[in-house]
């Protein structure tokens, strides 16, 4: 059964599913799917073609499926896709897609945290399990890999890329790509270490830590360019799921990664 309050405005073209609950002063347009349920809080909008899977919430004032901020927009039907037991706390904005980027969606993964005040721009992909902190900004084309935590009021740049398991920290200004199982911030930002913590609570043992900060190591701080670290990583590491992600997501950087932490002479890393 569906609880849409009587101040709530419903669109009849709106298809809402099972045990969703709709508060006073919420919005929800034309060409909306909304899965069972979901929690639509009071004074929350949801623009047309936007897409919700199951046990959602959206809090006041957040903002899903509005028009892209994009220039290159030319009125064209585009989406926003939202995965399963997604939260979108307050004032939060999840824009749609652009034609002209070739994607026309943006995408956000299941049970993941959109923090208050979070921006998700124009065909952004954010992945299972992530986590953006209030007041992080992601630009256009962005994509944001499983488990990955963006520290609050992160600004990253469009095109740019975040790999699984990275952490950046808070307040940082991502230009460059973040590669997985990476801890990232300062300013200018730069790799500061893989994301121990992170890594030990969903389960990965000493072990392959150890082999991925080994293989960070190596790229990093060997005094190696990048290409010759990862020929020596390909050559010199046995095959495994880490080794191969790494591997992978600093090939196919477009932007190329974020820099190493500068090493003092007496060999402590600053």
């Amino acid at each position: 059964m569906t609880n849409i309050h009587p101040l709530a405005s419903v669109h009849p073209g709106a298809k809402l599913g099972d045990n969703v609950e709709v508060g006073p002063y919420a919005f929800i347009d034309d060409n909306v799917e909304i899965g069972d349920g979901c929690k639509i809080y009071p004074h929350a909008t949801i623009f047309s073609y936007v897409k919700m899977g199951k046990d959602c919430s959206v809090f006041p004032g957040a903002v899903v499926g509005a028009i892209p901020q994009d220039l290159k927009f030319d009125g064209e039907v585009t989406y926003v896709e939202i995965g399963d037991r997604v939260n979108i706390r307050e004032c939060a904005t999840i824009n749609r897609g652009t034609k002209a980027s070739g994607k026309g969606i943006t995408k956000i993964g299941s049970d993941t945290l959109i923090m208050s005040y979070v921006h998700v721009a124009h065909d952004c992909r954010v992945g299972n399990h992530c986590i953006l902190v209030s007041y992080v900004g992601i630009a256009g084309e962005t994509d944001v890999d499983d488990w990955a935590i963006l520290g609050g009021s992160t600004v990253v740049h469009q095109f740019s890329h975040i790999g699984k398991h990275a952490m950046v920290g808070g307040g940082s200004k991502v230009n460059k790509d973040i590669p997985p199982f990476a801890l990232c911030g300062r300013d200018p930002i730069c790799f500061a270490g893989i994301n121990i913590v992170g890594l030990r609570r969903r389960g990965f043992d000493s072990d392959t830590i150890r082999t991925i900060k080994d293989i960070y190591e190596t790229i990093y701080y060997q005094g190696n360019n990048v290409s010759d670290g990862l020929a020596k990583v390909e050559a010199g590491f046995p095959d495994s799921p880490e080794k191969e992600e790494i591997v992978n997501f600093i090939r196919n950087s477009k932007r190329g990664i974020v820099r190493g932490n500068e090493i003092n002479e007496k060999g402590i890393v600053e």
